[in-house]
Parts: structure tokens; C-alpha cells; sequence
């Protein structure tokens, strides 16, 4: 089945409490950490989104693995972005989360449901309100949201608006 992510994903409440995070740099996930299989699959359907350039990230740690668009396809406003066309990265084993930039209806919708806090920096204001940590998946369930989450990164780095959003698995 699919959805159209438009600028309101629809996210169900994410079950249980939150997982523990540091709360400065670097903004780590310490518990609750998804499984390794699950990352593996989240990476997997990453690395195929249109127009993606895999590589290092420009500013977490050396394990994690970012997803940059072309320059080309990069249509989105400046802060959906981390890092030059860097819109999301995925952290190492040992954590799981991801850093990524959704649009603040989006943001508002994942912490309100316990899917994401916001980066210890744009609480502070240093970093746009846009920039969230997602909590790595415990389950397939929770795969299937983080994934739609992905998603909605990518089109607001790539500009997509209404019509022009793509669908996305549920």
C-alpha cells in the first residue's frame, strides 16, 4: 500500500518511552538501540533514493553514513540541509538514530508522537528548527515509519511540494 507524504506524514504514537540521547554534541542515541538488521534494511532503501550520492558525513562521526543529493536535484530551502547537500545520515552500529531535516510541520507531528527530539543545537538555536535526531527502529513497524520519515527528508531537500511529492511505502 502507499501514502503521499505531503507536508504532514500522519505518524502514529511511537510505543514506550523515549530512548536516552546525549544531550550535546555528539547528540548520540544510548539505549533502545535498533537492531542491526534493521539498520541494514533502513540503509539499503536509503541508498536508493533518486538523485543520492552516498559518502561520509560532514559532520558527525566517522562511522556514520550520509545521504547528499546532486547538486542538481538539491531544490530545497537552506535549511533542509545539514551540511552543504547533506540531508540525512544514518549513525554508526552502536546507535542507530538519524539525523535528518524535515520540515517543521513534520518536526512538530515526530516529537509530539515520540519518533524524534529536536538536535541539542537547534534547541539552542545554533542550528534550524528543522534539524532532528529520528530514533533508530526497534521493529519492522517502526522501520516502516522511520522510512517515511526518510522520505519526507528527501523531498524537502529536493523541493517537492504537493503534487510534486512522491509516494512513499507504508
Amino acid at each position: 500500500m502507499s501514502t503521499t507524504v505531503h507536508n504532514r506524514p500522519g505518524l502514529p504514537t511511537r510505543s514506550g518511552n523515549p530512548p536516552l540521547t546525549r544531550a550535546h554534541n555528539p547528540h548520540q542515541q544510548l539505549d533502545q538501540t535498533a537492531p542491526t538488521i534493521l539498520q541494514e534494511t533502513l540503509w539499503a532503501r536509503m541508498v536508493t533514493l533518486d538523485g543520492v550520492i552516498v559518502g561520509r558525513s560532514s559532520v558527525s562521526l566517522a562511522d556514520t553514513r550520509a545521504l547528499h543529493l546532486r547538486p542538481a536535484d538539491a531544490g530545497g530551502p537552506a535549511e533542509a540541509f545539514l551540511a552543504g547537500t547533506e540531508f540525512a545520515h544514518l549513525h554508526g552500529s552502536a546507535d542507530g538514530s538519524l539525523h535528518m531535516c524535515l520540515p517543521t510541520e513534520v518536526v512538530a507531528e515526530a516529537i509530539t508522537r515520540g519518533w524524534a527530539e529536536l538536535h541539542p543545537m537547534a534547541r539552542q538555536r545554533f542550528l534550524p528548527a528543522t534539524v532532528v535526531m529520528v530514533y533508530g527502529p526497534r521493529d519492522t513497524d517502526e522501520l516502516k515509519i522511520t522510512w517515511r520519515l526518510v522520505r519526507a527528508s528527501y523531498q524537502f531537500a529536493r523541493g517537492a511540494r504537493g503534487s510534486d511529492t512522491q509516494p512513499v511505502d507504508n
